[in-house]
């Protein structure tokens, strides 16, 4: 099947068995990092999901996130993407790194973007206050092709360090801001529209993204309350086209890198014995 503008209730893994083949544009979304619900620090409460578990053995974790990954990987056109928002996290110890299981999927690893997230979520001294988490930009090749379409520069001219805080006044224990689905939108898709998908959709934030820019969606979650609250945020949509219109706003560059070189410009080379830099990549 290939559903369209619509938040589908139901165990992700057991829902994406269900979709076609090759019908996804790009994804993006933040599963439950199975933190271990107990966990928390001096300043924040647990994070707590209203139906799905945070605390299973990290074997099982990981065991169902390269299931679900790879299962998302099939659904995608060929030079389709995935962002997928995890984080470091310790347990005893022992660092486990979303590295671990990406390289088990099917997917290329294109780039790791830095989410600074200004705030610290878990406020010990067991190490320096960890404000960061990580995104991954994903790609499904074409003809094994693992480069892929190079971005315009009015989009890779925001680098690999994306930073804002997450969003506060909202229902969900875990939401990542508006800003964020819809640059990662903005910057694949730019003027064309496509499908848009996230398989743990919560508030559903992707799909309120997707929408204000003019793509299709499809959202998934497992607990009816969060879907109910993510088809009451898109009947809303418009009281956040603020937030995507301003975000939109900084996509823009005077010069592009191909018209300074062209002009024997600024492009960051050696020159007459010394560096000179350009902002654009």
């Amino acid at each position: 099947m290939k559903p369209k503008n619509k938040i589908i209730q139901g165990d992700t893994f057991r829902i994406l068995k269900k979709f076609d083949d090759d019908f996804v544009d790009l994804s993006i979304t933040s599963p439950p990092y199975n933190k271990g619900e107990k966990h928390k620090g001096w300043l924040v409460k647990n994070v707590k999901y209203n139906i799905a578990s945070d605390n299973i053995s990290e074997e099982i974790y990981q065991e169902q996130q390269i299931k679900v990954l790879d299962e998302i990987f099939r659904v995608t056109r060929p030079g389709g993407s995935f962002f997928y928002n995890h984080k470091t996290r310790w347990t005893r110890g022992k660092m486990l790194h979303p590295i671990e299981w990406l390289q088990k999927t099917k997917w290329t690893i294109r780039q790791e973007i830095i989410w600074d997230r200004m705030i610290a979520a878990n406020i010990r001294g067991w190490r320096f206050w960890q404000i960061d988490e990580r995104i991954y930009w994903l790609y499904k090749p074409i003809d094994n092709n693992k480069i892929g379409k190079e971005l315009k520069s009015k989009h890779a001219l925001l680098t690999s360090i994306w930073r804002f805080p997450p969003e506060r006044k909202n229902g969900h224990p875990a939401p990542f801001p508006l800003v964020l689905p819809a640059r990662i939108i903005y910057s694949i898709l730019d003027d064309k529209k496509g499908m848009v998908l996230d398989p743990y959709v919560g508030s559903g934030t992707t799909c309120l993204a997707a929408k204000l820019l003019g793509s299709n969606y499809i959202g998934i979650d497992i607990s009816k309350k969060y879907v109910k609250d993510a088809e009451n945020r898109l009947k809303n949509y418009l009281n956040y086209k603020k937030i995507v219109d301003e975000e939109i706003s900084k996509h823009i560059v005077e010069k592009t890198f191909m018209d300074r070189k062209n002009g024997n410009g600024n492009t960051g080379k050696y020159r007459k014995g010394s560096i000179i830099q350009s902002n654009l990549l």
